[in-house]
């Protein structure tokens, strides 16, 4: 099955991957960094916001299941693209709402997002398009943490439920079974 790599920072990348994995066509989302000035870095290097990185998920996917602009779409309607460096309580740039393309159409692609994702809020949307830039797995504990760690996580009780209901709500066709 081909596949192609779709990179996105929206906040918590606990938060940005339980959204991501329940999609038609995604094969895998990884947690990790992207976006900063040091190699290696870790969770606790980023999370001091000083290392330029961006707390991101790099979705593995199914071209002829689900489209790159499906992925911007959804993106844009699960997190608050208007909030400068933040997401509700997180603040820092690591939580920056952020897209890395990796070529020059997905480039293109999220430039008209963003366009189109524009009329549905109130507010302008502050999401850059960065790179080329480095990708960094986060740590192990960090991969698919909602399904496990995460559901006994306060924040991520607050966080993650509601970005899932409005995805039902608003993307059923795209969900996997």
């Amino acid at each position: 099955m081909p596949h192609e790599e779709a990179i996105f920072a929206g906040g918590c990348f606990w938060c940005t991957e339980a959204v991501f994995g329940r999609l038609k066509g995604v094969q895998s989302v990884e947690s990790g960094y992207i976006g900063g000035d040091i190699e290696n870095p870790t969770y606790k290097q980023v999370c001091g916001g000083d290392t330029g990185h961006a707390e991101a998920i790099r979705i593995t996917y199914d071209p002829s299941t689900i489209r790159y602009s499906d992925l911007l779409d959804i993106f844009f309607a699960t997190h608050d693209p208007t909030q400068l460096n933040r997401q509700g309580n997180d603040i820092g740039t690591q939580y920056r709402s952020a897209i890395f393309p990796l070529d020059d159409g997905q480039h293109q692609l999220a430039s008209q997002g963003i366009a189109r994702a524009s009329a549905d809020w109130p507010a302008p949307i502050v999401t850059t398009i960065e790179g080329p830039a480095t990708w960094y797995p986060a740590e192990d504990y960090h991969q698919e943490y909602w399904e496990g760690e995460g559901q006994r996580n306060p924040y991520c009780l607050a966080v993650i439920p509601p970005k899932l209901a409005k995805l039902k709500k608003s993307f059923a066709q795209k969900l996997s079974n």
